[in-house]
C-alpha cells in the first residue's frame, strides 16, 4: 500500500503513570501494543509486556528497559491458556505487588466466507479476540477490586459496527463482543473503582497486515477515511495512555473509535 503518512508523533514523557503497574498483551509485533508499552513506559510505568512468540517479548523487554529506564517483563503467554494468563498477572505482583493498568491488545484475523469457514477457524478467532480479552480482564480484576482503582482498555475495531465482506464474520463478531463485554464489565466494575473502555480503530498501518488482505484492498479501506491515510500505531498509544491515566478519571464504558474519519459512531 502507498500512501502518504505524517512524520511520527514527537512524544516526551511527563511522568503520567509514575509508580504504575501496567500488563499489554500482544506487545512485541510491530503495530499497536509495542506503540502502547513503549508509550506506558515513557510516561513512567513499569510494565509486562507479552506475546506468543518465545522470544520477541523477552528482547522488546530489555530494549524498553534500556531505552526508558524503567522495569519491565517479558513474557511468552498463549492467551488461550488460563495458567499462562494467570502465570503472567503472578509475575507483575510478585515483582511490583500491583496491577494499575491492562492493555488487551492481542487479537488475530484470519478470511474466509462464511460458507466456506470452519468450526476450527471460527473458534480460533473468537478463542483470542474475545475470550481472551474476558480471560485476562478476569484474572487482573481480583488485584484492582482489592486496591479499589485500575483502568482497562480492550481493543475493538470498527469492523465491529459496520461488518465486512472481505470474509471476516468471525473478527467482526468478536470485535463486537468486545464492545459488549466493555460495556457490561464497565457497570459491574464502577462502584469498585475499576474503569473498563475500548478502542475500535479503523485501518491502522503495519507491514504484517500485507500478509492477511489480498493486494489493493488495504487502499480501497484506507480511500473513505476523511483524512486519507491509515493510522499509526502510535496514535492509538495515544489515546489508550489517556484512557489509563487519571485524565479520564470520568470515563468508562465507552468504546473510542479512532479511525481518521473512516467511520464516524453515531
Amino acid at each position: 500500500m502507498t500512501q502518504s503518512m505524517p512524520a511520527p508523533l514527537e512524544i516526551t514523557g511527563t511522568g503520567r503513570l509514575d509508580g504504575k503497574v501496567a500488563i499489554v498483551t500482544g506487545a512485541a509485533g510491530a503495530g499497536i501494543g509495542q506503540a502502547v508499552a513503549r508509550r506506558y513506559a515513557i510516561e513512567g510505568a513499569k510494565v509486562v509486556v507479552t506475546d506468543a512468540h518465545p522470544e520477541r517479548p523477552l528482547k522488546l523487554a530489555k530494549q524498553i528497559e534500556a531505552e526508558y529506564g524503567v522495569e519491565t517483563i517479558g513474557m511468552s503467554v498463549d492467551v488461550r491458556k488460563g495458567d499462562q494468563i494467570e502465570a503472567m498477572v503472578a509475575a507483575a505482583l510478585d515483582r511490583w505487588g500491583r496491577i494499575d493498568a491492562l492493555h488487551n491488545n492481542v487479537g488475530i484475523n484470519k478470511l474466509a466466507p462464511i460458507w466456506e469457514m470452519d468450526d476450527e477457524t471460527w473458534d480460533f478467532v473468537q478463542d483470542i479476540c474475545l475470550k481472551a480479552a474476558f480471560r485476562t480482564l478476569r484474572a487482573v480484576l481480583p488485584t484492582m477490586i482489592a486496591q479499589g482503582s485500575g483502568a482497562v482498555v480492550n481493543m475493538a475495531s470498527v469492523a465491529g459496527y459496520i461488518g465486512s465482506a472481505l470474509g471476516e464474520s468471525a473478527y467482526c463478531s468478536a470485535k463486537a463482543g468486545v464492545m459488549g463485554l466493555t460495556r457490561s464489565a464497565a457497570a459491574e466494575l464502577g462502584p469498585k473503582g475499576v474503569r473498563v473502555n475500548a478502542i475500535a480503530p479503523g485501518l491502522i498501518w503495519n507491514p504484517f497486515l500485507e500478509h492477511i488482505y489480498p493486494p489493493g484492498e488495504l487502499q480501497k479501506l484506507v480511500e473513505p477515511a476523511a483524512l486519507g491515510r491509515a493510522g499509526q500505531p502510535e496514535e492509538v498509544a495515544a489515546l489508550s495512555l489517556f484512557l489509563v491515566s487519571e485524565e479520564s478519571r470520568y470515563i468508562t464504558g465507552e468504546v473510542h473509535t479512532i479511525s481518521g474519519g473512516m467511520y464516524y459512531k453515531a
